[in-house]
């Protein structure tokens, strides 16, 4: 029976991996090798060896309310897109509401993770770790989840590139990059599209003489900010949009978000347009770069080809001189030296995940890998469900595949990825947002049943399946349910209002008219679903629309304030 659980770093990820242990009953113990929490996101002054890092400006990419822990809410006067130290005060919050830190053991680092020689019959595994001082200990666990991250180890591809040895400028990985002041006056390049390439870019384009931007294939980029200044992801992450992706034609919709970026600013004007579609890769998150590229601080350039002695060369055979340095944004290699070598069955020995979480090689599922994923949405949530499903897992509440099954799961998703993601690396880390977040939740018993909450709940349910799906969503039933979750998506959009309200201003005239027009459409589609879902069961569906009317009321009182 598994009691005593080991967690593997004290980030974000091993945080709600403690909590989760916790509620379950279980024992849980993290070594974490820094003197602090946070992970990632605890910066730091200069760059240590095997820790993942930040620079100074960093400021998060979805916003709080998409991206907190699913029963306990940001507080309300944060910014929507907060910076970094905010949001490691949100994990200073969280652990000590769930009074966590009593679980970490700081200064700790685990060198070893290694199956017991009766492993097969117990699933236990042998760790050993140093504290500060360098002295070694050894415990035996009855299960690990992995939080150390996937950011530790940089990929600095200088050897692809002729001439660099004889470059005079300096050369550099984003991992150490922390702030611009260093770049005041001169000319700088930087290399790779992703979110840390466009960020360090525009912010080096405001100190530096000139910046240049290389990209091998280009890229969508898209703002913070969605329509009336909301915050994009919580008017483009929503059960009806996902609804709608599976319905619609993929072309149809590629050309309708395209058309709509394009509008804004023309990618091709601009040398942004990749060679794939906007829904075949994920998009930069930027809402400066083309700004900055329209004043001309920022110049787009083609992929790096080469150096000389002081300057650059791109593929479009282009030069320029003068360069003092260049700053690659080039990712990282996924780095578990601790853990067995049998887990890693990949053709170069990465790591194997059924879906992104559990290697299948293993005869007893006792071992959980979280974060190891990329997707088109918020991070956290996803590694929270992870870490609720793997715990299940361990507890013989949820069983996995046979093996042969998860081997063949794997393949499968990767060869649908390699469609838009040709690199098979990358493809193997693509998840797609909803339907992965609804998998486990199917899995841990907490999976919204829509259909139902139409007919209990109609005020809900508009919020649920048209309203953004918040992480709250999550704990309205089944094992860990939280009181507080009806609640807190109901006053979801106060919160988000919350830091604007810094000025009294005129409030608008109100049209309950208009209102109401809404809510009758609303509860039309409503009433229109549940037929179509429910065709032999007419009367259940009659009372649950009879229950949308009674209570448009309530709905109307609730949406004017997020009108406001």
């Amino acid at each position: 029976m598994v009691r005593r659980v080991a967690v593997v770093g004290a980030g974000n990820s091993g945080l709600v991996c403690i909590k989760t242990c916790v509620a379950e009953g279980l024992e849980p113990v993290c070594f974490e090798s820094s003197d602090d929490i946070g992970g990632l996101w605890k910066y730091k002054e200069s760059p240590e060896p095997e820790r993942s890092s930040i620079y100074r400006s960093l400021v998060v990419n979805t916003s709080k309310e998409m991206m907190c822990f699913s029963d306990f809410p940001m507080p309300a006067d944060y910014p929507n897109y907060m910076h970094n130290s905010q949001l490691l005060q949100y994990f200073r919050l969280y652990a000590d509401h769930f009074d966590l830190l009593r679980c970490i053991r700081f200064q700790t680092t685990v060198r070893s993770v290694t199956q017991r020689p009766d492993f097969s019959v117990s699933g236990q595994w042998d760790i050993v770790t140093t504290n500060g001082e360098g002295e070694e200990e050894s415990h035996v666990f009855d299960a690990v989840l992995v939080c150390s991250g996937h950011y530790t180890k940089p990929v600095l591809p200088l050897s692809d590139f002729p001439g660099n040895e004889k470059f005079s400028g300096r050369c550099l990985h984003s991992l150490e990059y922390r702030d611009a002041d260093a770049y005041r006056g001169k000319r700088a390049v930087v290399v790779g599209i992703g979110n840390s390439g466009g960020d360090i870019a525009v912010e080096l384009s405001r100190s530096a003489e000139k910046t240049f931007l290389s990209t091998r294939q280009g890229s969508w980029v898209i703002g913070r900010m969605s329509s009336n200044g909301l915050p994009l992801d919580m008017t483009m992450i929503t059960r009806l949009n996902n609804t709608l992706m599976l319905l619609l034609p993929k072309s149809l919709l590629n050309w309708a978000v395209e058309r709509g970026l394009n509008s804004k600013y023309d990618h091709r004007l601009y040398g942004l347009k990749p060679k794939q579609r906007v829904l075949d890769q994920r998009p930069l998150i930027n809402d400066d770069l083309p700004g900055r590229i329209l004043q001309g601080a920022l110049v787009m350039k083609a992929n790096l080809k080469g150096f000389t002695a002081s300057g650059v060369v791109f593929e479009d055979g282009t030069v320029e001189e003068n360069i003092d340095a260049v700053v690659f944004c080039t990712g990282y290699n996924g780095n578990f030296p601790f853990l067995p070598p049998a887990i890693s069955e990949g053709p170069r020995k990465e790591l194997t995940l059924y879906k992104s979480l559990f290697p299948p090689s293993l005869s007893q599922p006792t071992l959980a890998v979280l974060g190891v994923f990329q997707t088109k949405g918020p991070i956290m949530p996803i590694v929270e469900m992870q870490a609720r499903w793997a715990v299940k897992v361990f507890a013989g509440l949820s069983r996995l595949p046979p093996k042969e099954k998860m081997l063949e799961v794997i393949e499968s998703e990767r060869k649908r990825n390699m469609k838009s993601y040709p690199c098979p690396r990358k493809a193997a880390l693509q998840v797609d947002y909803i339907p992965y977040l609804d998998f486990m939740a199917e899995e841990v018993g907490v999976r919204p049943n829509i259909l139902r909450l139409l007919l209990r709940d109609p005020v809900l349910w508009v919020r649920v399946f048209l309203g953004p799906l918040t992480p709250y969503q999550y704990r309205l039933t089944g094992p860990g349910q939280w009181a507080g979750a009806r609640q807190a998506i109901l006053t979801q959009w106060e919160r988000v209002a919350r830091p604007f309200r810094t000025r009294a201003v005129p409030e608008p005239e109100s049209r309950p008219s208009a209102l109401s027009s809404r809510w009758l459409l609303v509860s039309a589609g409503a009433v229109t679903m549940a037929v179509a879902l429910s065709k032999s069961d007419l009367v259940p569906v009659l009372q649950g629309a009879a229950q949308l009317l009674d209570k448009s009321k309530s709905f109307l009182g609730d949406f004017s304030v997020r009108s406001r």
